[in-house]
């Protein structure tokens, strides 16, 4: 698939909100996926693409968060495991099954991805009483990181805000940190994709590497502006965007 300079240069805006959506709050696939699907790209293509690109632009929310992450890679090392393990198994199942089990899913997926955006703020809320540690056992954090590895290998819409609410409920940290580490962990699943992807499908070269561009910047910008922004206003655009989204898919 071609595209115009009109067409990239949307994307790259896109791509660019995204980067600061997914350092901030996580669900920045959900600018960028609509958004290549409006461009006529198929679900599938559109998705890898999407995956590839964010994963480069990550990395720049993790250096942003640097400071953040001081004292937790002893913790974060077995989290990184499990979503590693889980983001091979989720890429393999992407590129395995039918387009067609996609087309049905995604719709699905996106969907959970908005009401997790929604509900974000009383899961951060719940995590925060007077008790410390969290309000679900500590335990709990391996099998479930484990479960949105999988998650991010496969479509990744939402994976930043499944992390941040794990990671609440079953630490008790600052939500500055959880941020951090949030950050880790879904810029490996999408690095465990991307390498996955451009062994074993085409990618479409100039969507990977506007997409990676814009966000990389993005993640940049979202670093130094993520605590003044008001969330609610990014998580209402995230959830008109998803909506957006699934009636692309569905339409």
């Amino acid at each position: 698939m071609t595209f115009s300079p009109l067409d990239l240069g949307l994307l790259a805006l896109a791509a660019l909100g995204a980067g600061v959506i997914n350092t901030v709050v996580g669900s920045g696939s959900l600018i960028v996926f609509p958004t290549l699907l409006a461009l006529g790209m198929p679900p599938v293509p559109a998705n890898m693409a999407n995956t590839v690109g964010l994963a480069i632009g990550n990395v720049g929310g993790v250096v942003g968060y640097r400071r953040e992450l001081r004292g937790q890679w002893r913790s974060l090392v077995p989290l990184i495991v499990l979503t590693l393990i889980g983001a091979v198994l989720g890429a393999l199942a992407l590129l395995a099954l039918p387009a067609e089990v996609f087309r049905l899913v995604a719709p699905v997926l996106i969907v959970i991805g908005c009401a997790l955006v929604a509900v974000q703020p009383l899961m951060n809320r719940r995590s925060r009483g007077p008790r410390s540690g969290g309000l679900w056992p500590r335990w709990l954090r391996l099998p479930l990181i484990f479960g949105t590895g999988v998650y991010g290998g496969y479509f990744g819409a939402a994976q930043g805000v499944l992390i941040v609410g794990i990671l609440e409920l079953t630490t008790g940290e600052d939500l500055q940190r959880v941020n951090a580490m949030k950050n880790v962990l879904q810029t490996v699943a999408g690095g465990v994709a991307t390498v996955i992807f451009l062994f074993a499908a085409p990618l479409n070269p100039a969507a990977v590497i506007t997409i990676a561009i814009g966000s990389l910047a993005g993640s940049g910008l979202g670093a130094m502006i993520g605590r003044r922004l008001p969330a609610w206003l990014l998580r209402t655009l995230i959830i008109v965007i998803g909506v957006l989204a699934v009636f692309l898919l569905i339409g």
